[in-house]
């Protein structure tokens, strides 16, 4: 075996190592407090390019007793979708799920409506007005992109409410 106890560890290293820490430290400071500017999120450029709504719709999610996702329109009561157990539909369950989440660590009514909307710049985006919380649905590929689609695609009908026995708890 080799004896290692008088070699010294690499001061250049140690000093390398303190200026990446510092460097790193000094641009997240500068960005909390302004020195350093943001770079534009997708809904700030949005604004800024003042891109308009093509379509937004509300919708409310609830889970039914036999496991199935029960999607209603906001506007009208009306079920727009049901997203059976075994469907392939976890992203919009994940999505959901993670909403939910957040709706109960900022303890707000978990059963209110949260907005899809396709932009004219192509974007769609899922928003839950009662967190604030935005999500740029094209980010996680075309496939889960287009659950989404599908459901703002959905037809809008007047109420034909779930009935009470099947209806469940929010997501």
């Amino acid at each position: 075996m080799s004896d290692f106890r008088h070699e010294r560890f690499p001061v250049g290293a140690l000093y390398g190592a303190a200026g990446l820490i510092g460097i790193t430290l000094a641009l997240v400071f500068g960005m909390r407090f302004g020195i350093v500017e943001r770079s534009e999120t997708a809904p700030q450029h949005r604004v800024a390019a003042k891109v308009k709504v093509i379509t937004e719709r509300h919708f409310r999610f609830a889970d039914r007793a036999d496991g199935a996702l029960v999607v209603t329109d906001a506007a009208t009561d009306a079920v727009a979708m049901t997203l059976e157990p075994g469907s392939n539909s976890g992203f919009i369950r994940g999505t959901m799920r993670g909403l939910m989440r957040e709706r109960m660590l900022h303890e707000v009514d978990r059963n209110g409506p949260v907005k899809i909307t396709q932009w004219a710049d192509g974007a769609l985006t899922l928003t839950d007005p009662s967190t604030g919380r935005v999500i740029e649905l094209g980010s996680f590929g075309g496939t889960n992109r287009a659950a989404y689609a599908a459901l703002l695609a959905a037809p809008v009908t007047s109420a034909a409410k779930v009935p009470a026995s099947s209806a469940g708890k929010a997501v």
